[in-house]
């Protein structure tokens, strides 16, 4: 018993003396969003700490940035008689809000499916999906539209080689943010792969809020919807009525 625990002592010091770990920071971990946002930009930045020299194979990062998760159904329109009507649809349990891909290379050459299959890092990945075949045919097309859409709307981003890598040890990125963020906790996962393993991964939070009078009208429409109500009818009432005024005094 003795000996086996030396033998695997021995086989095991190498890999624990060959670890690598990230060190990585935020330029901000604190968004505002107030009435003139217009999006922000981070800049994640790091290095790799290692205690033993460099062990062969390619070294990767991979960054991913990932807003709060909702779940939203997807629906499919079809055109009748000249009219678009929702047809079938698909429940999604939750999909990210706002989710980015930062690396060093290629994704497909620098991460295997095993890994991320574990990690869930590549954007169908980080969708919850499960039982989506059973509520509509076809059911993988609703998966594809939702990433299309959202890769429109420029809230799914993938940047292969984005990151720079200098001499394997320093690395830094850059990651906006869009105008239309949605509120809360923003989850930023750093992923060091080697040969498409990954070794070490680390995450750190963006907190991302509504200040001032974003935040104001924010509470009010949750703990006094009534007030909002009125106080949306009034300002409605003051701007149609201001329009109606300007009218008529440029028509004199």
């Amino acid at each position: 018993m003795i000996r086996a625990a030396l033998i695997w002592l021995l086989t095991a010091l190498p890999a624990l003396a060959a670890s690598e770990d990230i060190v990585a920071g935020l330029s901000q971990n604190r968004v505002s969003i107030t009435a003139d946002f217009e999006g922000s930009e981070i800049l994640i930045y790091g290095a790799i700490k290692r205690t033993a020299p460099v062990p062969p194979g390619a070294l990767h990062i991979i960054i991913t940035v990932e807003g709060p998760s909702r779940p939203l159904t997807v629906r499919k329109k079809e055109r009748t008689a000249g009219i678009w009507i929702n047809r079938e649809a698909v429940q999604i349990a939750s999909a990210p809000s706002f989710y980015a891909i930062a690396t060093t290379g290629h994704l497909r050459d620098i991460l295997t499916e095993t890994e991320n299959l574990r990690h869930q890092i590549t954007i169908p990945r980080a969708i919850r999906a499960v039982g989506i075949s059973q509520q509509a045919q076809n059911a993988p097309e609703f998966l594809e539209a939702l990433i299309r859409v959202r890769e429109a709307e420029d809230r799914y981003r993938l940047r292969e080689r984005s990151v720079q890598f200098t001499e394997a040890t320093l690395f830094r990125s850059d990651v906006v943010l869009p105008a239309n963020l949605t509120e809360g906790l923003y989850r930023v996962r750093i992923f060091l792969t080697r040969d498409g393993q990954v070794v070490d991964r680390i995450e750190r939070q963006i907190n991302v809020r509504k200040e001032g009078l974003e935040r104001f009208l924010f509470n009010l429409s949750r703990d006094q919807p009534l007030i909002y109500g009125l106080l949306s009818l009034l300002i409605a009432v003051v701007a149609g009525y201001g329009a109606s005024a300007a009218f008529r005094f440029m028509k004199r």
